[in-house]
């Protein structure tokens, strides 16, 4: 048995889509003492559990509306679970979205700093880094362009250059690795590969069956917000194929 990093126990999260729009405060205040309001409650997760151990590669597979994203911004600590609570230990590196992080305003080189210090890195650290990041990104002739004028498969190159290159020991990649070219993407990969020799924890969202059996060792399966498959990557990703064959 591994050394486990990560826990995820009865997770839960409730979204309220309120279904009416309100011209005022006193007139929802009204609807309210009235009891004329409706909330639209939508459960986004439900009873999520599972286990990870460190150098475990889970790729989390499900349809548009699953909640995969969601999921993973409850283990980044982005959202606040309703019920249920996520023990992880380490450093986490999460590239949720493309951008997400970064100041628009900011050049490239800005952003690296910035996104290194919101991921609890120093500036002399960066400063040891910073050639590698660049290097590796690409991005030689754009770093002090501000990142409004970056494309978005230039921002997730940024974007995944920082967080593989600081080299944590849980990272989580939302669908980042299906943006930028072919070459780019190959670059990636190769990159995972070798941070995977260092016992890197990685949570991934792909729409890429053949990626995740080339990544992972696990797998998961969501449906509408429900965990309904959990384990060996083989296994899990043969019942996914045939749940999105059949009519």
């Amino acid at each position: 048995m591994g050394k486990k990093v990560l826990k995820v126990e009865d997770v839960s999260i409730k979204f309220n889509l309120s279904s009416e729009k309100h011209d005022s405060i006193k007139e929802y205040l009204i609807k309210l003492i009235k009891r004329e309001i409706q909330y639209d409650e939508f459960w986004a997760l439900q009873d999520i559990n599972f286990t990870l151990e460190q150098g475990d590669r889970i790729g989390i597979l499900g349809l548009n509306g699953a909640g995969k994203s969601t999921l993973l911004k409850v283990i980044a600590g982005v959202y606040k679970p309703t019920t249920g609570r996520v023990k992880r230990s380490g450093v986490l590196a999460p590239l949720l979205e493309l951008g997400a992080g970064f100041d628009m305003q900011y050049t490239g080189r800005e952003n690296i700093y910035l996104y290194g210090a919101v991921l609890g890195y120093s500036k002399q650290f960066i400063d040891t880094k910073f050639d590698e990041i660049v290097e590796f990104s690409g991005l030689e002739k754009f770093i002090d362009v501000p990142l409004k004028n970056y494309s978005s498969g230039m921002k997730s190159r940024l974007g995944f250059s920082i967080v593989t290159i600081v080299e944590p020991e849980m990272l989580i990649l939302d669908e980042v690795l299906s943006v930028g070219d072919a070459k780019f993407r190959k670059k990636s990969e190769k990159k995972l590969m070798s941070m995977f020799d260092k016992g890197v924890t990685v949570l991934f969202v792909s729409h890429s069956l053949a990626q995740v059996r080339r990544l992972c060792n696990k797998a998961m399966i969501l449906d509408h917000g429900k965990m309904i498959a959990f384990g060996e990557m083989k296994e899990i990703t043969a019942m996914y194929e045939d749940m999105i064959n059949k009519d």
